[in-house]
């Protein structure tokens, strides 16, 4: 328990002892105390005042008369005005330092038979091009969810559905038919994804280009753009795939297959994984069915092309489409189909789609589609709405391959940070294997933390230089502290000098307190973090967490100091400083180099 929730807790027991009231935790405002007063805990009094029938400051030295008597901690108190200021006592600070410094689990909570069983989806790619940036975001944030999901005593089952057929598959499927000539990844050099990616960019130049020249023929926008050979010839495959031809069948799954294999790549280079991955092509026939059935049940209808529509006027939404007049599922169908698959599949208490806030509207639409075919956890689905993420050159479009390929974001990521570090001579002392090894954990850390670290409602800009600067708020400078604390450790076990946990000191110095004040507010930066599915509060607890322990570092000689049992503290102090910023990384996904 938190030193704020004991607080708050031993004032409701006061105010009720003292003035026979009852009051709830909502009115009982903890907070740390500010800097520039001393004490550590801070309750406001101006909420009691109508129970004590006294003036602030009366209140306030009742309250910490009661509290100084009653609560072990509790060392002793001031009052400025309506303001109880406390002093918690150093053998409690020590007792948080032995915790953070002996248990593994600190901060966490650990899942067991009665968890609930969280789901959560996220990357969700098409297979017609290479994962880009915005992908990186979902990725990320998908992924740290899921581990902060986790840390809070969850069971979390990590998914994907991958968009592995429809329109967008079978353009570059009709392009590597008509411009292909039998390339392969082998025989072009490409990752299978970027190959792909190569001919669905092929047919959008095409298929522009036959507009462009239907248009000048007189026809109007709407109609060259469905009247363009392409684009028939594309629909026209996607029809026979639906029909499982062969032949069209046979291609579908090469390509595809070309694309996993890059995608398994991408993703092992992120450092994401999945426990379970779905494909479109296995989901979407079952979300015709439900489609069918609602038609049959008359909780949808047919227009007179042999459309399917949903009309959700009622729920303030739109008309919705669900199966085109040719027979062919859209992609709300599959949603469907994905869902109830997923909740055949497992026991899920909590469905969470991590997808981009472009998509509020279909995630609006899909809760209410499942409801009326009759699923009692449609309305509970839970779309993790994010923001979108530039580049300072702009928007990116795939379709015109003016994206920001992942794989060549990191690739330059980690020159960016060979270049960096080499100048300021960090990894000097490394072997060149160790010193690559290490230029990729910075990279990756900083690119993941720059992402993470932005609350992920809000568009955000991403800058490759900005994020692996070794000063201010970003991964290397996280890291940097974190391999300058493992470096201070080695140092003492090359003297041998045993670090005890058992601390022998009775007094700490205002920096030391601060610092595992800092310690002591973890669990509740992950609980905090899992309540709002928010990676930042993560990241943002972390930097603190460093610029805390530097200042301290700052200030204080660690083996240089002359009291062994001081010294031995401050060792403890470091290495549980250590261990949290680990384990707060790690829920970003971001491994921590032991040298710099």
């Amino acid at each position: 328990m938190s030193i704020e929730t004991i607080i708050q807790k031993a004032t409701i027991e006061a105010v009720k002892t003292l003035y026979g009231a009852e009051v709830n935790e909502n009115q009982v405002q903890v907070q740390n105390t500010r800097k520039e007063v001393e004490g550590d805990i801070t309750i406001v009094v101006f909420p009691f005042l109508r129970f004590s029938k006294k003036s602030p400051e009366q209140t306030a030295e009742d309250l910490g008369t009661y509290l100084s008597k009653n609560v072990d901690m509790v060392d002793s108190f001031s009052v400025i005005k309506g303001f109880l200021n406390l002093e918690i006592s150093t053998s409690y600070w020590l007792n948080v330092l032995n915790t953070s410094y002996t248990n593994d689990r600190f901060g966490f909570k650990q899942a067991d038979e009665d968890s609930k069983l969280v789901m959560i989806e996220y990357s969700s790619p098409n297979t017609n091009k290479p994962l880009h940036l915005g992908h990186i975001r979902n990725n990320l944030l998908g992924y740290s969810i899921s581990e902060i999901v986790k840390a809070n005593g969850n069971k979390v089952v990590k998914t994907n559905i991958v968009n592995d057929r429809g329109i967008h598959i079978c353009k570059s499927m009709y392009a590597w038919q008509q411009w292909g000539n039998g390339e392969t990844p082998e025989s072009s050099g490409l990752k299978g994804d970027h190959l792909v990616g190569k001919y669905y960019v092929e047919f959008d130049k095409h298929y522009k280009s036959e507009i462009a020249e239907l248009s000048e023929k007189g026809l109007s926008k709407e109609e060259a753009e469905t009247q363009a050979p392409s684009i028939i010839a594309a629909r026209d495959l996607l029809r026979k795939w639906e029909a499982k031809d062969e032949q069209t069948v046979e291609l579908w799954k090469t390509m595809n297959e070309w694309v996993y294999a890059g995608f398994d790549v991408t993703y092992k280079t992120l450092g994401v994984d999945f426990d379970k991955i779905y494909y479109e092509s296995d989901t979407y026939l079952i979300g015709k069915e439900e489609v069918l059935r609602g038609l049959k049940e008359g909780v949808f209808y047919q227009k007179d092309d042999n459309s399917v529509w949903a009309d959700l006027s009622g729920e303030g939404l739109d008309q919705k489409i669900l199966l085109r007049s040719d027979g062919t599922s859209v992609y709300m169908t599959q949603d469907i189909g994905t869902a109830k698959m997923r909740f055949n599949d497992f026991s899920i208490d909590k469905m969470v789609y991590v997808v981009g806030n472009e998509q509020n509207y279909h995630f609006q639409v899909l809760a209410n589609l499942l409801d009326k075919l009759g699923y009692s956890w449609g309305k509970d689905l839970y779309h993790f709405s994010y923001g979108m993420v530039e580049l300072p050159s702009g928007k990116m479009k795939s379709r015109e391959g003016t994206v920001v390929d992942a794989d060549d974001l990191v690739e330059g990521m980690v020159k960016v940070a060979r270049e960096m570090s080499t100048e300021l001579g960090k990894l000097d002392s490394l072997t060149d294997k160790e010193a690559e090894e290490t230029f990729r954990m910075i990279a990756l850390g900083a690119l993941k933390y720059f992402i993470l670290k932005v609350d992920p409602r809000k568009n955000m800009m991403f800058n490759p230089e900005e994020s692996i600067d070794f000063n201010g708020n970003t991964g290397p400078f996280v890291q940097y502290t974190y391999a300058r604390i493992q470096s201070v450790l080695r140092k003492a076990a090359d003297k041998n000098i045993v670090v005890d946990p058992e601390q022998n000191i009775t007094d700490i110095s205002a920096k030391e307190k601060d610092l595992l004040k800092r310690i002591s507010l973890f669990p509740a930066a992950v609980k905090e973090a899992g309540d709002n599915y928010s990676p930042a509060i993560i990241a943002n607890y972390c930097y603190e967490l460093v610029k805390e322990f530097n200042q301290f570092y700052h200030d204080h000689h660690i083996l240089g100091e002359p009291n062994a049992d001081v010294m031995n503290f401050r060792l403890v102090l470091a290495s549980a400083v250590g261990k949290v910023i680990q384990k707060g990384m790690n829920l970003l996904g971001v491994e921590m180099p032991e040298r710099m």
